[in-house]
């Protein structure tokens, strides 16, 4: 199968598109001994033999994986900051993951962490429109009529946010639960929805991604995702 060349590269580890871009355009690049410096180019992931920097690059074995994020862990790559990130659960040994998408720091549940960019970008991208499912616990008592509104959209800073679906599981007058279905997947999307309708979040909890559930995992534990987990996350 023939592939771009910082394609192959980036999926063999050499780091991210942008780097391997430089990599190339610096000359430090062989495909089967020669210097390659054409960003353009192809090669054959299955005979072709690539080298960086005097060191053979092979495509990583591709992993998919569920966490259940706890509240306080972020989901960058790299933190300054000593704080506790989500590829701290996971153990040491695997190949370079990244995080698809993200939830924020202070939500928690179902987070995919993988190797494979395509599979990120099928879920990732508004053009695919992925349905997330989140528990919701919200300040105060809930009306029939914001339901309403949700649906429609709100505005929050320039942007109009909206859910696809709400139910209401119980409420109160201190605090409401509700389960909420977006596929839009702004940043803090439902936190600003809440915060608008006058319902600020107290806990945020994705439990669905696509057809794949949550489930059983507890806070901090993972799961190898199955094959046919996979096929229908790229299919739904």
């Amino acid at each position: 199968m023939f592939v771009r060349l910082q394609r192959f590269l980036a999926e063999a580890g050499a780091g991210s598109r942008r780097a391997c871009d430089r990599l190339i355009q610096e000359g430090r690049v062989t495909v089967n001994g020669r210097i390659v410096v054409a960003l353009g180019t192809k090669v054959d992931a299955g005979t072709d033999r690539v080298e960086f920097d005097g060191r053979p690059a092979a495509a990583e074995r591709k992993l998919y994986i569920a966490l259940h994020k706890p509240r306080g862990v972020h989901c960058t790559s790299h933190d300054t900051h000593g704080r506790r990130r989500a590829l701290d659960l996971l153990p040491t040994g695997l190949p370079r993951l990244y995080t698809v998408g993200r939830l924020d720091a202070d939500s928690e549940g179902l987070l995919l962490l993988t190797n494979d960019g395509s599979f990120s970008l099928r879920l990732t991208h508004p053009r695919y429109k992925r349905p997330k499912k989140y528990r919701v616990h919200v300040a105060g008592a809930w009306g029939a009529e914001t339901n309403t509104r949700l649906l429609n959209g709100i505005v929050s800073e320039g942007e109009r946010l909206r859910a696809d679906s709400v139910t209401l599981v119980r409420t109160g007058r201190e605090v409401s639960e509700l389960v909420l279905t977006i596929r839009e997947g702004r940043k803090r999307q439902i936190r600003r929805m809440m915060a608008a309708v006058g319902h600020p979040v107290q806990r945020l909890v994705r439990v669905e991604i696509g057809h794949l559930k949550l489930g059983n995992l507890k806070p901090g534990q993972w799961r190898y995702l199955t094959d046919e987990e996979v096929h229908h996350l790229l299919c739904d």
